[in-house]
């Protein structure tokens, strides 16, 4: 405890003092974890976490806490004591709830924005100038959400969304920004980092569908079709007057580093710094989730892949930076721990990649109430292994239920410090 802060009763609470919650930044409904108390609802809402004393800044108080109550009533009979398991399970059924709320908030900003997404690939020829506004609304509101003094955290989205091919450009655009972040750009780069991510892709509305959806491997001439995508959307650009940069994004999101990409097979310093973090991110999303997903690899599997044999491909600064603010067990990463339990990943954030959120197979427990594990507050608990769906037993895997397609976006809460 700070020396600045003094422990008392959720009782003793009043409106102007300063309060600190010792507690992750998923286990409680406010906005930071210190902060003066407003009104009487903060006060109700600070009773109601069920916690037996907080810590409070006299020096940021505007007054002292209220004195605790003198006269209680003798009991005519001894309350009975309470059970330690019975407690321990109310207190995991709150935990889960709270993060649970959290995450519902995040799925339902993130079906907000794919639904946008949609709506402006829908308007892209009959109104290009709503479709850019709206395109510009999406990444303005992730440049913000990943732009606070600690980022954001990821999470894999566990509710239903949008058609699924909405989720690709959206899932390119998160963690295109979020990389960019790391990489230190500023809010004005990673606005166009983020315009570009989310159009990379608008030549296809010139690919015929049969070509588009083909699960099957490509004859050579409709591979040669699939790779004019590049040269359309660059023209589409330009009757929208996107800026270069932008152009640049949707000219090079294929090109790598080696020189095998397309469509110029241009080497590194000849590709654009945001055309190099958008080739990364659109090649680990076509890793995991590829139109067949019998062919999907874990997340865990395709940065490995990358990182092991494809590294000459990508930006070895980005590559690195990309795994180590993706986590090596990102999120929706299913995992073993080293006490052979199993677990899911559902969120993490990029200041601790290998300390994520888990939820935690444990069969005498049920699904409503299933433990919620916070690494970063366990640190003699580690991942040992990534597993494959098809690696757990089916019990497991149904108490889990992993998301077939893996989508991602952020929770812009700052964490407590």
């Amino acid at each position: 405890m700070s020396a600045s802060t003094l422990h008392i009763s959720p009782d003793q609470l009043s409106v102007g003092l300063y309060i600190h919650l010792d507690l992750s930044w998923w286990e409680h409904d406010f906005a930071f974890s210190h902060f003066k108390i407003k009104d009487e609802g903060q006060i109700q809402a600070l009773r109601a976490l069920g916690l037996k004393q907080l810590r409070y800044d006299p020096a940021r108080s505007d007054c002292p806490p209220l004195p605790l109550p003198t006269d209680t009533p003798p009991a005519a009979v001894a309350a009975p004591a309470p059970d330690p398991e019975e407690q321990a399970r109310q207190a995991r059924a709150a935990k889960l709830g709270a993060l649970r709320k959290r995450l519902a908030e995040v799925d339902r900003t993130f079906i907000q924005a794919s639904q946008r997404v949609k709506s402006l690939n829908q308007t892209l020829r009959s109104q290009p100038e709503e479709a850019i506004k709206q395109a510009g609304e999406v990444v303005r509101e992730l440049v913000s959400a990943l732009g606070g003094e600690d980022g954001a955290a990821l999470h894999s989205i566990n509710g239903k969304a949008a058609e699924d091919a909405y989720l690709h450009p959206l899932n390119v655009t998160v963690l295109s920004v979020m990389l960019g972040r790391q990489l230190g750009f500023d809010a004005e780069a990673c606005h166009s980092l983020g315009l570009g991510a989310l159009l990379h892709d608008i030549g296809k509305l010139q690919i015929p569908s049969k070509v588009l959806l083909k699960s099957e491997p490509l004859s050579r001439p409709e591979q040669q079709l699939l790779q004019l995508h590049c040269e359309f959307g660059v023209r589409h650009g330009q009757e929208l007057m996107l800026d270069d940069e932008v152009l640049r994004i949707i000219q090079e999101h294929h090109e790598y580093c080696d020189g095998s990409g397309y469509p110029k097979g241009l080497r590194e310093a000849a590709i654009g710094r945001l055309s190099r973090v958008v080739s990364l991110v659109n090649a680990f999303d076509d890793l995991c989730n590829p139109l067949d997903p019998r062919q999907a690899l874990s997340p865990h599997e395709a940065l490995a892949l990358m990182f092991k044999q494809q590294r000459e491909r990508y930006d070895e600064v980005a590559l690195k930076t990309f795994i180590r603010c993706m986590g090596i067990y990102p999120p929706g990463s299913l995992v073993q721990l080293e006490d052979q339990r199993y677990a899911l990943v559902l969120g993490m954030h990029p200041s601790l990649p290998l300390r994520p959120t888990l939820i935690v197979y444990e069969p005498s427990i049920p699904k409503a109430e299933a433990l919620i594990v916070n690494l970063e507050q366990e640190p003699k608990l580690a991942i040992a292994r990534s597993l494959r769906p098809a690696q757990l037993p089916e019990e497991a895997l149904e108490y889990l239920n992993p998301r077939q397609q893996l989508t991602y976006y952020v929770d812009p809460r700052q964490r407590g410090k």
